[in-house]
């Protein structure tokens, strides 16, 4: 038997849709350089993980599956765009970033890393593992 999960905060996951209209909402919001990133990006999470739930709370993006909880986090800077796996520990190799037991995240400047190998992988696998629930 798996050993139950700890939750990584206390603050409460936000409540999930089956809509993606609020995310196209809020990529109309982010800087406009920054919207080829968060369209690829957007567009990759899609496409590699089925039956997806989304959400926005706290001005990030959320993007879920009913068996695995929440399992990436967007989030848009000035410059860069955070892509937080909460189950990046699991990832191989994880993701470079993170400072709590299980999410790790990385932070994407141009569009040939959103579109990269590296990032297409931590996504499928992303989609495989636990998350935050």
């Amino acid at each position: 038997m798996d050993k139950a999960r700890k939750p990584i905060t206390s603050r409460k996951p936000p409540e999930p849709s089956e809509s993606h209209a609020g995310i196209d909402d809020w990529i109309r919001r982010v800087m406009p350089d920054l919207h080829p990133i968060v369209e690829s990006l957007d567009g990759s999470i899609r496409d590699a993980i089925p039956e997806l739930r989304y959400a926005i709370k706290w001005k990030k993006v959320y993007y879920g599956s009913p068996e695995h909880g929440w399992i990436i986090e967007m989030v848009a800077y000035d410059v860069s765009v955070n892509v937080v796996f909460f189950g990046g520990a699991d990832l191989d190799p994880p993701p470079p970033l993170g400072t709590t037991d299980r999410t790790r995240y990385v932070k994407v400047k141009t569009l040939e890393e959103a579109r990269g190998p590296q990032m297409r992988s931590w996504v499928e696998q992303a989609g495989r593992v636990a998350g935050w629930r």
